[in-house]
């Protein structure tokens, strides 16, 4: 028996700490440590509920506005508030562009190493590599220039000796299988999403005023001004050494049709270069679809309100799946929520309770080591990250699982686009559930919402040209109009899963205030009945070809492009920690 630890695991956002046991080859267990202390709840105590929002995004930078949205919609259910349609377009342009870019960045910069070996793509014929790319893609700037200019660019980086954050790659491992032209094909893509994700913080910028975190939220709507109905603004004075223009105004015609730009090229992007991609691949590491398969029960909140109803339909759905049935989608409600901190770094008054968010406590007990962790067997705690579950049962989330619960719950959008896509692999819905599942999910996803993108723009646009320019309803924004005693709750999605928060105001203030996010779910340590976490049971299984370059572990979990800064909040730089990469124990125990 070997077991390997890799701490830190990068290529994600914030700190994480995987461990597992392998024999014969293959995980048979496994243990997931967020390793930083969750305290922005406890940082949220106290506050005015108006500020919640610009406060609670601090928790993370990489899912941009993700909670600022969702505590600006928990405070706005606590008061009764109603957002205006253009509010809700607003809103559901940026989080949709967030979706987008996050998931292309997800996979390029985050995940697509794990399948592509750098030092192979700087052997590859760039001829060979342009007619693999018109293969499977009919976009234009595909020629072997462009691939001949990419491969000088990486043989330059992996021949200076100071590869920085790619250092200890295991390049050259058997477990890499795709040809020096997919490759190359896929590195050169890589550097091209950087320049795209510049081009997707343009058009979040037109609309939330900064990145990644937005200053335009408003409990009640969006803090932009209304198309005011006179000449754009002039361009700034000529400088003797520079020229600066002033950015058109965002709800602008100008603005507008500059955000269309914007749209139309995230669009052609996914279409037809990152979706491409990851099906290239898939075809390649088809095995992978019966690798990760996990617990099989997926939940998913919903997001993209279509309408401006109490209970609107989504552009993804809510539900859940239980047990890997196919054939059901079932209902899901805030009331089943709850979280225990039985292997988890906290107290409680029972540390092996479940505890609905509204009950909740973050009491912070540091009980490991004092000197950096070797191994986690026999930690009762192990893990700063809250173990959430529903109504008892853990849960996955994240695209596949919303993905499973659009395409099982017949929502025709997704439904045809993932169709699309397990057509081409030649898989059945059911060999989504794995690592490669979760990997072909988060690109159809980016198709689904990118595709919705511009629909969204035009409805705003259409709205504002019949003279309705209200973006927030400040009914709310008196005190002294609150009630003495409020509670409230918002669901809603990040692009890495489930996001819920939940507070109580009393005497104008925030009286307590809990969230759990979509790696809070995913990287759960176990429960008091000792049942792994989604990531934890995912990993049981994975194959190991060499425990010293175990590339395998990181596929899966990558795959869940895990963020542990949103699972757990801050850190005290005080505190000893551990930087331990390698096996901790090989051989028989």
């Amino acid at each position: 028996m070997t077991r390997i630890a890799i701490d830190p695991i990068t290529r994600i956002g914030g700190h994480l700490r995987i461990e597992v046991e392998v024999s014969n080859g293959v995980v048979t267990d496994a243990w997931s440590s967020g390793t930083m202390f969750r305290g922005m709840e406890l940082i949220l105590k106290g506050r005015d509920p108006r500020d919640a929002w610009l406060l609670a995004q601090r928790i993370c930078g990489t899912c941009n506005g993700v909670h600022a949205l969702a505590s600006v919609r928990a405070v706005e259910n606590a008061l009764g508030v109603a957002i205006p349609r253009n509010a809700r377009l607003v809103r559901n342009i940026l989080a949709g562009t967030q979706f987008v870019q996050d998931h292309v960045t997800s996979f390029y910069h985050r995940h697509a190493l794990d399948w592509v070996d750098l030092v192979a793509a700087t052997t590859a014929d760039p001829e060979a590599t342009a007619e693999l790319a018109r293969s499977i893609s009919d976009r234009g700037p595909s020629g072997a220039l462009t691939f001949r200019a990419a491969k000088e660019r990486w043989t330059a980086y992996v021949g200076s000796g100071q590869p920085m954050a790619l250092a200890n790659a295991y390049w050259g491992s058997p477990a890499y299988e795709l040809t020096p032209e997919a490759d190359l094909m896929v590195a050169a893509h890589y550097l091209e999403a950087l320049d795209w994700r510049r081009r997707m913080t343009q058009l979040q910028t037109f609309l939330s005023g900064k990145s990644p975190h937005p200053q335009t939220f408003l409990v009640g709507g969006m803090a932009l001004v209304p198309p005011w109905g006179g000449p754009e603004r002039p361009a700034a004075k000529e400088h003797p050494r520079q020229v600066v223009r002033s950015s058109p105004a965002a709800l602008s015609e100008r603005g507008l049709e500059d955000m269309a730009d914007l749209i139309a090229e995230a669009k052609a992007f996914v279409e037809q270069v990152y979706l491409p991609d990851v099906l290239e691949i898939a075809g390649t590491y088809r095995e992978w679809a019966a690798i990760g398969k996990g617990i099989g029960s997926y939940l998913a909140y919903g997001e993209f309100p279509e309408d401006d109803s109490s209970e609107p339909e989504l552009l993804l759905p809510r539900g859940r799946i239980m047990n890997h049935d196919v054939a059901r989608v079932e209902t899901v409600d805030q009331v089943g929520v709850a979280e225990t901190v039985a292997h988890s770094y906290y107290s409680s008054d029972d540390d092996a309770a479940l505890v609905h968010p509204w009950d909740g406590q973050t009491v912070p007990k540091y009980a490991g080591p004092s000197a950096p962790v070797t191994s986690l067997e026999g930690s009762s705690k192990y893990s700063w990250a809250k173990a959430p579950r529903y109504q008892d049962d853990p849960m996955e989330v994240g695209p596949l699982a919303r993905m499973l619960v659009g395409y099982i719950g017949d929502r025709a959008v997704v439904r045809s686009k993932l169709a699309e896509a397990i057509g081409t692999l030649r898989i059945g819905p059911d060999a989504l559930m794995s690592t490669l599942g979760r990997t072909v999910a988060r690109a159809v996803e980016a198709q689904v919402v990118v595709d919705r993108l511009d629909g969204w723009l035009q409805e705003l646009t259409d709205n504002l040209a019949t003279g309705d320019l209200g973006l927030a309803d400040l009914s709310a924004w008196d005190p002294g109009s609150w009630p003495s005693e409020a509670r409230g709750w918002s669901f809603g999605e990040s692009p890495r899963g489930a996001v819920g928060h939940w507070l109580t105001i009393g005497d104008r203030r925030i009286e307590d205030y809990q969230l759990v996010d979509g790696s809070t779910w995913n990287c759960s340590p176990r429960d008091a009945r000792g049942r792994r976490g989604a990531m934890e049971e995912a990993l049981v299984g994975t194959p190991v070809n060499d425990p010293d370059e175990p590339v395998e572990i990181l596929r899966t979990v990558h795959s869940f492009d895990p963020c542990t800064a949103c699972a757990v909040h801050a850190f005290d730089p005080r505190g000893a920690g551990s930087i331990v990469i390698g096996i901790v124990e090989k051989g028989s125990r």
